[in-house]
């Protein structure tokens, strides 16, 4: 069953909170909204990844978005890049 993300979103549509690790469910359905804004196959800087996580959250600090991508295997990194866990970038 997917949880709603909607108690952690303002009208924009921007994440405002992080759950609880007792709502681990409710992270995942975050991490899984979040994976949907990075292109598959792309490779994305550091600061574009910074950016668009500062665009789709009201979080005082966004790493921690970062963090739990990276740490969930949604992102993988390297080279001082980013990319999609699931569709590694040619090149």
């Amino acid at each position: 069953m997917t949880k709603s993300i909607a108690a952690f979103q303002d009208e924009h549509g921007r994440i405002t909170g992080w759950p609880s690790d007792r709502r681990r469910a409710h992270q995942l359905a975050i991490l899984d909204h979040l994976t949907g804004l990075f292109e598959p196959g792309r490779r994305y800087s550091a600061e574009e990844v910074s950016a668009l996580l500062h665009d789709h959250s009201t979080l005082e600090d966004p790493s921690v978005l970062l963090t739990e991508l990276v740490d969930g295997d949604y992102l993988a990194a390297g080279d001082g890049s980013y990319w999609r866990a699931d569709a590694r970038p040619n090149g």
